[in-house]
């Protein structure tokens, strides 16, 4: 089965929600006029019960079948933006400074949209679908607070399925794979204490900056000489702070970085090297080091059967030779982790074609792909929740 014809005629209502939404990113839980449009919208198109405030911001939209009783799934899209200056002049580019939508979670909400409205129409399901419209992905972990609500519970969602849209990857083409698709992250501040002074007379002084050097440079062995070479492991050290001056050595340097990996046992090799060698270092340098080590968020994991469940129905709506059902898993991390970690289910990725890349400026969600996320939502409905 292709595109549904009914969702093929809302492309254009849909496309306008996501470009309104597009022109007013909000960031982390901050996400009221977000959260209240997607109200209004579920509102708009009779479903049974709407909850707001789930996970501060979050808010879920209840449809129930006119099949019968049955079970409950949830299809779960993220609400909020990244700090980030939008590139370009596009008619309906962010109208907030310093915000923009670079990850397409204003298409995730649309699509989601779209497919309540239709689903609210038809009801052709037995049982209940509950759509999630999450805050504070980007970050915020708020998936993991919509959890701890009571989300599950609380509606008796029995399976939990989420989308992301994925530049490279051609409009009309999805992608999944079984078991670990993204990674955990992990979020590391060092501060490097020394002993500050002149610059001509570095031999009076312990200096941070040498020291939080050759950190950097010991900490990439992380991953080539303590590792499994077959295992998949970053380490990133993305800001280095310290110093005022030309001529002066300061007393301290901060270093930060990720590391991100596809397995516990790694991620906690990985944790433990990091302790090590920045204290070690900082030891045959006479220095001092103050660690923080924050786990974030846990590796994404896809459950076999919801994945072999997930593939077929995007095989229905795009062919099975758009289907790639070995897609390599990502380093990047997704707090829809913590709903896979409560529920069986699985993330699918949705071709964003062409694109620039996620977390970039001059990014934009292409509403090409529209026709075909929402008609996934609403047949994986259709299909999980069959008489």
């Amino acid at each position: 089965m292709p595109i549904v014809n009914r969702v093929a005629e809302l492309h254009g209502e849909i496309t306008n929600w996501r470009r309104e939404l597009h022109r007013k990113p909000e960031i982390l839980f901050d996400v009221h006029e977000t959260a209240a449009f997607v109200s209004e919208k579920l509102r708009e198109f009779g479903c049974d019960e709407i909850v707001t405030g789930l996970g501060r911001t979050g808010v879920v939209g209840i449809i129930k079948g006119n099949r019968g009783a049955g079970t409950c799934i949830g299809l779960r899209a993220d609400m909020d933006a990244l700090p980030l200056q939008e590139a370009g002049d596009r008619p309906y580019a962010s109208a907030i400074p310093g915000r923009m939508h670079a990850c397409g979670h204003d298409g995730h909400t649309a699509m989601l949209l779209g497919a309540a409205k239709y689903l609210a129409e038809t009801r052709n399901f037995a049982g209940t679908v509950a759509l999630i419209f999450q805050p504070a992905e980007e970050g915020g972990g708020g998936g993991n607070e919509m959890v701890k609500g009571g989300l599950m519970e609380r509606f008796g969602i029995t399976r939990v399925f989420g989308m992301h849209n994925l530049p490279g990857m051609p409009v009309g083409q999805f992608g999944i794979r079984s078991g670990p698709i993204m990674a955990s992250t992990a979020e590391f501040t060092i501060d490097v204490q020394g002993k500050g002074g002149h610059a001509a007379m570095p031999h009076k002084s312990v200096d941070p900056v040498v020291t939080a050097a050759q950190i950097v440079v010991g900490l990439q062995t992380i991953a080539s000489r303590s590792a499994d070479p077959l295992e998949s492991l970053v380490v990133s050290v993305t800001k280095i702070h310290g110093g005022d001056a030309y001529n002066i050595i300061p007393d301290k340097v901060q270093l930060a970085g990720t590391i991100r990996t596809l397995k516990p046992e790694v991620s906690k090799l990985a944790e433990e090297r990091l302790h090590q060698i920045a204290e070690g270092v900082a030891r045959a340098q006479g220095a001092t080091v103050t660690i923080d080590y924050d786990p974030n968020y846990p590796v994404t994991v896809n459950n076999p059967a919801e994945t072999d469940f997930a593939s077929g129905v995007a095989g229905e709506v795009a062919g099975s030779a758009n289907v790639v059902i070995d897609l390599p898993p990502m380093m990047g991390g997704e707090d829809f982790s913590y709903m896979l970690l409560a529920r069986p289910g699985a993330l699918i990725f949705i071709g964003n074609g062409d694109s620039a890349g996620l977390h970039n400026p001059s990014y934009d969600f292409n509403d090409e792909a529209i026709p075909y996320g929402v008609s996934y939502w609403v047949r994986l409905a259709e299909m999980a929740l069959a008489a």
